[in-house]
């Protein structure tokens, strides 16, 4: 009895992982519905796998829709497979990722062409999923699933952006059953009680008789003595067993069709039977089975009768030798010997196959080889076994010694590695330099040779082409001439403030955790903003009227234009600053017509990301002119300008006339309860800003705040922003420590921003922050605030700012370990409650 339990497929030992995470399963394997970019396809959804390219995971093309068929990433097993369980992560991107799918949905087909959507034993369909990008959500899947093909569909809101890692666990369905075909069980009634024999994850065709399909007969799980118990907790009497009363079989048998992949060698055929005698369950008298390989069923069939055993009211598995019977096809007819006849689990041993849960070790140690040859009718051809094993052994003696040798080698590649950067790490080491030191250290560093001493410390050795942004910053072609601008009596940053055009997220109102790595973005069809989203419309060029530029960056300009006609296209849910006046002014956002393809695709993104944004603190997009070049995005146009200028203003305006009360602390409290507020929608769909500092807040009537983006594309700001590596110009001053050493930014970033935020309105915008500090010397405080060793600098508390909203609210948002900061719920909610 042990020996044949142990042939049964056991879903606590089928728990393998199929290979994504391995590699085992090959990348042409691994297929999806669409893209976001070529660093985002398909052969990139390996949960845990990082292949050194790519931006770490798939993401899809478009947005999920809520019902969960539209996108999907698909895997192909290349064989049948028993699948237990399912692992989903999100996206990796060295830490700069922020999409995940929170729910989906998985669908699976044994041939490729008939799919079937999974479902749990209560028939729910939804999968709960990650809660961030980096920890690995496993799921079992009950009742398991035989598949050769999987495809994980994200099921989340229409505005969120999701990506997918994913990896499938179980083991090779070796039985290679793919349908059987059955009536549909019955009821009994005992002792008042209804007692359910149908198959309930049945996943085929279910009318009176099920057809091409599997279920409980194949699910791993027999049944208990007591057929009213299970082994599954809160389902109905008689879940385990599927079963017949004799009452509607004249003939006296109940007639299976079992189909398979393809023509097998069969030996045996075991199948577990309830004998509960006492209540009108036994095992079979008799069966007879049918084989067919081609069209027709063989004249010749199999026979069988259980011996006679002592009376026992167990449960057991009752094995019929098959005759090594050649078969594509079995049709068994079970003969009743009570009145009625149960049955829990049904398997095939064909071939010289090792079965399934045969993977796992002994408690010796050793691989189990628990061959069906076990059973004395199995027949085994080796004539050329030994040859061919001996082939093996040598081919794979020589391809291991291949593989040590590459190894060997590349340990030796990295310690040497290593040991560069240990040198390059003392050479460096120093003390970090105090303010009143930062002068005279620019100045000396930048007439030295690159050997020379450095004052700035290395904080960590992360990867190999990390650089020390102090000296990165002397290596960049715009401090090349920094020198005799010093000697001259100007200051270097003077010099880069005037000659370089800053470049930071241009076309991002919202980031999409996109590496700043220089990866190509697969085009958009222009036809998918102008079609599939029907808040989203074309706006016909003549009807602008150009009025004056507000601004211009490296790829785009942003106009004022008045817009004839623009009310009567607008929804009604969108709430417009002035939307009942005439003429309607709106800021026109234009890419130049010899912006590059990545300034091309980040402009269509952001238009596709606006499209989905509707909160009464974003500024809202009303239109696009997309059919011809230059591409434009039409927002709404706030009249009292951003946020900066308009507390400069009201801060002179104070100034000028003593005892002016519109710069009350409530009402700059009113300001960044907006701000907060915004922000909050924009971290419940998991965007992170990267930007947010007053110069990206717009100020309407009534003081009305809306966030925007459009702080790069002024020339007033460019002294707000510093390049560092080699990248894209940063806005240092509002960054996290872990943004601007790592590159990491998340909804926490946004929170340390806020913060900052916060202090520009308590300060009415007076100075920058950290203005007594020059930009290398913002770098190294960064490094301060990881060693944590209190040495760091944090921005004052404004004079306008209480006590408790300093220490309870805007250090909170500048704590070092990003998950102690508060959330911008949390920060809505204290900044509501200070105001009552």
């Amino acid at each position: 009895m042990a020996v044949t339990i142990r042939a049964q497929v056991n879903p606590e030992i089928c728990r393998y992982p199929l290979g994504m995470t391995g590699g085992q399963i090959q990348d042409e394997d691994i297929t999806a519905s669409s893209q976001w970019s070529e660093s985002t396809a398909a052969r990139f959804g390996r949960l845990d796998f990082d292949t050194g390219d790519g931006d770490g995971a798939w993401c899809p093309d478009i947005m999920s829709e809520p019902d969960g068929f539209t996108e999907y990433l698909q895997v192909d097993l290349r064989s049948l497979h028993f699948i237990t369980l399912v692992g989903t992560q999100g996206r990796h991107a060295d830490g700069m990722g922020n999409e995940f799918a929170q729910r989906y949905r998985i669908k699976y087909s044994r041939d490729g062409s008939s799919w079937v959507g999974w479902h749990d034993r209560t028939g729910k369909q939804v999968i709960e999923g990650n809660r961030n990008t980096y920890d690995a959500v496993l799921k079992d899947l009950e009742p398991p699933i035989i598949a050769r093909f999987v495809r994980f569909m994200p099921v989340t809101d229409p505005s969120m952006i999701v990506c997918m890692r994913v990896e499938l666990y179980g083991c090779e369905w070796l039985d290679g059953l793919v349908s059987y075909n059955i009536p549909d069980g019955h009821q009994m009634i005992y002792r008042g009680l209804e007692i359910f024999f149908n198959d309930s994850v049945y996943d085929g065709a279910t009318a009176q008789r099920l057809t091409k399909g599997l279920g409980q007969l194949t699910d791993g799980t027999w049944g208990l003595d007591d057929f009213l118990h299970s082994h599954v907790p809160g389902v109905w009497p008689g879940y385990d067993y599927v079963g017949w009363s004799n009452k509607t079989f004249p003939k006296g048998y109940v007639e299976m069709i079992f189909d398979f992949d393809h023509i097998r060698n069969f030996t045996s055929m075991k199948v577990h039977c309830s004998n509960m005698f006492s209540r009108g369950v036994r095992q079979f008298r008799q069966a007879t089975c049918y084989f067919r390989s081609e069209s027709e069923w063989e004249s010749d069939p199999v026979s069988f009768r259980p011996a006679a055993e002592p009376p026992s009211q167990s449960a057991r598995f009752v094995t019929m030798p098959l005759g090594d019977r050649t078969a594509r096809s079995i049709k068994c007819r079970f003969h009743f010997s009570d009145q009625w006849m149960l049955f829990s689990e049904v398997a095939f041993q064909s071939g010289s196959a090792v079965y399934n849960t045969s993977l796992g070790p002994n408690k010796d140690g050793r691989s189990k080889k628990t061959l069906l040859g076990d059973d004395p009718t199995h027949k085994v051809d080796d004539s050329n076994t030994r040859i061919l094993i001996g082939c093996l052994v040598a081919i794979i003696a020589i391809l291991s010694a291949i593989i040590v040798t590459i190894l060997w080698r590349q340990v030796w590649q990295k310690m040497l590695e290593k040991a560069s950067r240990r040198w390059l790490d003392d050479e460096l080491t120093a003390r970090l330099a105090v303010q009143t030191q930062a002068f005279y250290f620019l100045n000396s560093s930048l007439s030295s040779e690159d050997g020379s001493t450095s004052t700035y410390e290395r904080i960590y050795p992360p990867r190999a082409d990390y650089q020390e942004p102090s000296r990165l910053i002397r290596k960049l072609p715009e401090f090349a001439e920094c020198t005799e601008h010093i000697e001259s009596g100007a200051s270097c940053r003077a010099a880069i403030s005037s000659d370089v055009a800053p470049h930071y997220a241009e076309a991002d109102i919202i980031s999409l955790q996109e590496s700043s790595d220089n990866s190509s973005i697969t085009a958009v069809s222009i036809n998918l903003f102008a079609g599939s989203d029907s808040t989203l419309r074309e706006f016909p060029r003549e009807k602008l009227t150009f009025k004056e530029k507000l601004g211009e960056g490296q790829f785009g300009e942003v106009h004022l234009c008045e817009a004839v006609g623009m009310q009567d296209i607008l929804d009604d849910d969108l709430s417009v600053e002035g939307g009942g006046e005439s003429p309607f002014l709106v800021a026109v956002k234009m890419l130049r017509e010899d912006a590059n393809k990545n300034a091309r695709n980040d402009f269509l993104k952001e238009i596709r990301i606006m499209s989905r944004l509707r909160d009464p603190n974003i500024v809202s997009l009303l239109a696009v002119c997309v059919d011809t070049d230059p591409l434009c995005m039409i927002t709404e146009y706030m009249e009292n300008g951003d946020l900066n200028q308009f507390l400069c203003s009201l801060r002179q305006k104070a100034d000028r006339e003593e005892g002016n009360d519109e710069v009350s602390y409530m009402k700059l409290l009113g300001m960044a309860v907006q701000i907060a507020s915004g922000m909050k929608y924009l971290s419940s769909l998991n965007f992170v800003h990267r930007d947010l500092a007053t110069r990206n807040c717009l100020v309407g009537k009534n003081d009305t705040i809306k966030i925007a983006d459009f702080g790069m594309s002024r020339n007033l700001y460019r002294g707000d922003y510093f390049r560092i590596q080699g990248r894209a110009v940063l806005p240092i001053r509002w960054m996290s420590w872990e943004s601007i050493l790592l590159g990491k930014f998340t909804m926490a970033s946004d929170v340390w921003a806020f913060g900052v935020t916060l202090w520009e309105i308590l300060t009415l915008c007076e100075e920058q922050p950290y203005s007594q500090l020059s930009d290398e010397q913002v770098i190294e405080n960064t490094g301060e605030f990881f060693r944590n060793q209190g040495k760091q600098v944090c921005l004052p508390k404004p004079q306008r700012c209480p006590e408790r909203i300093y220490n309870d609210l805007m250090l909170s948002c500048w704590r070092r370990n990003a998950n102690e900061r508060p959330s911008f719920q949390e920060i809505h909610t204290q900044l509501t409650e200070s105001m009552a």
